[in-house]
């Protein structure tokens, strides 16, 4: 059964793709986010044992490589001594200490390593979801509780490999992995940011930078 609206944007507009190794998937016409079927969904406690198996260390320098192609663009557009949160940090964040070092205050959150509360009641200059969008089983309730943690004039800064071909989209390396629920196109970003009014940036493949207005 289809689900009633799409989970990213919430219109009633979705249709089921072929099915993929028994799973389902659903596209949805109007952002073009492609989901998982819910009743796929690996249990919490799956879930946080397939992320210990990750190694993505904040010294790896490969890694760091990686999350420079967000950190560079984002830094660009922040004042000196910026706050910021990065929201699905994972136990450790190559990110925040790379954010750190250029002299940002970085908190962390994560539901499963950094559960902290605290952190989601206070306003920050930027938000950072780095690698954690596609996990998402509530994107659309996600990016609204990300956006009330700006200030006026805040910047979100995503990174989420892209989506861009349904003939590959079967033997894709990040389909494949079973905490991958959700997944982006350029366009699927930039609806969920037209439709808050904010302003919306792809400055590289796989980068979306969202700006807030000042006031709101």
């Amino acid at each position: 059964m289809p689900p009633d609206a799409c989970p990213v944007c919430r219109c009633a507009t979705v249709h089921a793709l072929a099915p993929i190794d028994g799973l389902t998937y659903w596209r949805c016409d109007t952002c073009e986010a492609t989901v998982l079927d819910p009743r796929h969904f690996l249990s919490m406690e799956d879930e946080r044992a397939h992320y210990l198996t990750h190694d993505n260390r904040p010294d790896d320098p490969g890694y760091r490589r990686f999350m420079m192609r967000l950190a560079v663009p984002l830094m660009e557009r922040l004042s000196p001594g910026s706050k910021g949160l990065d929201y699905g940090s994972g136990p450790g964040s190559a990110l925040a200490a790379i954010l750190r070092e250029a002299g940002h205050d970085v908190a962390l959150y994560d539901p499963f390593f950094h559960d902290d509360p605290s952190v989601l009641k206070r306003r920050y200059d930027f938000v950072t979801c780095s690698e954690t969008a596609e996990h998402f089983h509530a994107p659309f309730a996600e990016f609204d509780r990300m956006a009330a943690l700006l200030r006026p004039g805040g910047l979100l800064g995503v990174m989420t490999l892209f989506q861009t071909d349904d003939a590959k989209f079967a033997g894709w390396r990040y389909r494949r992995d079973p905490t991958h629920v959700v997944f982006y196109r350029a366009a699927t970003l930039r609806h969920i940011a037209k439709t808050r009014e904010w302003r919306c940036d792809i400055p590289d493949k796989d980068i979306a930078l969202m700006h807030v207005p000042e006031t709101g």
